[in-house]
């Protein structure tokens, strides 16, 4: 089965309609079709279901996106650490600006007194982007926030901090020295999406921050961040009932990277401490 055809099939089961997935791979339909028939018969199965209205993927062609995506980032990040490796050793490790509670200079400590450790890049990303980079062959390793997308990553769960209420200092609610979900008009299975809503539009921590402070956006945020960045026009506040913000290590399965395997050693070490020391 050649990257080829599985780029083919990937595309026509995303858009589930072979003129849109022609157009994105820069082929007319005809020989897109006739790959996709190649496929099948390769494979002895049907991938799709199709009429002169609609396009849909059977059981196996399920199984089969699933499977392909992970094929095909998979060939795609041993390109990319090929190329990183005629650069020198190096490892990259991801993480979102501020987004670390506090564990990333002590992992990086820590790692470097191991022997044969090597250098160790960081990379600051946006918002959830670490599992592409690690997927990609961009990254090796990275600290993220959960929930996150998994997919074809091993993780550890480090730390798990409470969370605090965003506000700004004029808001009735800062008032309060504590709070709760039901206060902020939120449950324990709405405070994602109320995060994510409350991120939209802004590029990192700083912008949500002056978001707050101008009182348009209302948020919550690990209760670590509230000592990096105390703002006169901010309160934090306790939500006594907010489910914790658990941080996570993640690197890709099929990495066989000594390197990568003593900075998770490191990183559990370090968390471990820290947990030992609170």
């Amino acid at each position: 089965m050649e990257s080829r055809s599985l780029r083919y099939f990937v595309a026509v089961a995303e858009e589930l309609n072979f003129a849109r997935a022609a157009e994105r791979l820069g082929i007319s339909p005809p020989p897109l079709s006739r790959a996709i028939r190649r496929l099948e018969t390769e494979l002895g199965v049907t991938l799709f279901e199709r009429t002169t209205h609609s396009v849909t993927r059977t059981p196996a062609g399920d199984v089969l996106l699933a499977e392909a995506r992970v094929a095909l980032d998979a060939l795609e990040a041993a390109g990319q650490r090929a190329r990183r490796a005629a650069e020198g050793p190096k490892l990259v490790l991801a993480v979102k600006a501020d987004g670390d509670a506090g564990l990333l200079e002590p992992i990086l400590a820590r790692y470097a007194s191991e022997p044969g450790s090597v250098p160790v890049a960081v990379r600051l990303c946006g918002w959830q982007e670490q599992p592409r980079l690690l997927r990609s062959g961009a990254a090796d390793v990275a600290l993220v926030h959960a929930p996150f997308d998994a997919t074809g990553l091993d993780t550890e769960t480090l730390a798990a901090e409470p969370r605090v209420a965003v506000l700004a200092a004029s808001h009735p609610l800062a008032a309060r020295d504590r709070l709760e979900l039901a206060d902020l008009g939120l449950d324990a299975g709405s405070v994602e999406r109320h995060i994510d809503e409350a991120r939209r539009g802004h590029d990192d921590l700083a912008q949500v921050l002056t978001a707050v402070s101008l009182g348009k956006v209302v948020t919550l945020l690990p209760a670590s961040v509230t000592a990096r960045y105390p703002r006169p026009g901010v309160a934090y506040r306790p939500v006594l009932d907010a489910p914790p913000v658990v941080l996570s290590l993640a690197w890709p399965q099929q990495s066989r990277s000594t390197a990568t395997a003593a900075l998770v050693r490191a990183a559990t070490e370090t968390a471990e401490a820290a947990r030992n020391e609170a």
